[in-house]
């Protein structure tokens, strides 16, 4: 990509400071599934008790997720953690994400885990459109402009 500027202030540096850590993708993956609880996330993520205390305190302080009180009987009161609109919409960056890892790092067998469409049972694709529905193939059909929040280096 040949950009004519330098822009100081990228969305996507500033998104990684935010999500960029294995650990927050991982929560991510599990909230997605719909795991809401400490418990399940660190069974299913293997993430240590205070990295995963960690990752949830920033996603709700960042308000990706929220807290949500629960009480099983007999049991003092928890907290479940539910994604907002916000995380929500970090969901076609996981699952870009999970395309690439199944296209370049699964093996013969496939990839472990497909996505359909509860509707009609058809596999989950994802595309790449301008705003007039053009087919998008890569970077190079693509010309980079300055936006009105950019600062240059």
């Amino acid at each position: 990509m040949n950009v004519p500027f330098r822009v100081n202030n990228c969305s996507i540096e500033s998104t990684l400071d935010v999500v960029g850590e294995k650990w927050t993708f991982l929560v991510l993956r599990e909230a997605f599934s719909g795991v809401r609880r400490f418990a399940d996330m660190q069974s299913n993520t293997g993430a240590p008790r205070q990295v995963l205390s960690a990752r949830l305190t920033r996603l709700v302080d960042e308000g990706l997720l929220r807290k949500v009180p629960y009480r099983e009987p007999g049991q003092r009161q928890r907290d479940e953690y539910r994604l907002t609109e916000k995380g929500r919409d970090l969901y076609p960056l996981l699952v870009a994400l999970m395309h690439w890892g199944d296209k370049y790092l699964t093996g013969e067998e496939g990839p472990p885990v497909l996505l359909s469409h509860r509707d009609c049972g058809a596999l989950v694709e994802q595309h790449f459109r301008c705003a007039e529905g053009h087919e998008v193939g890569g970077p190079s059909e693509v010309t980079p402009l300055p936006g009105a929040a950019r600062k240059i280096a």
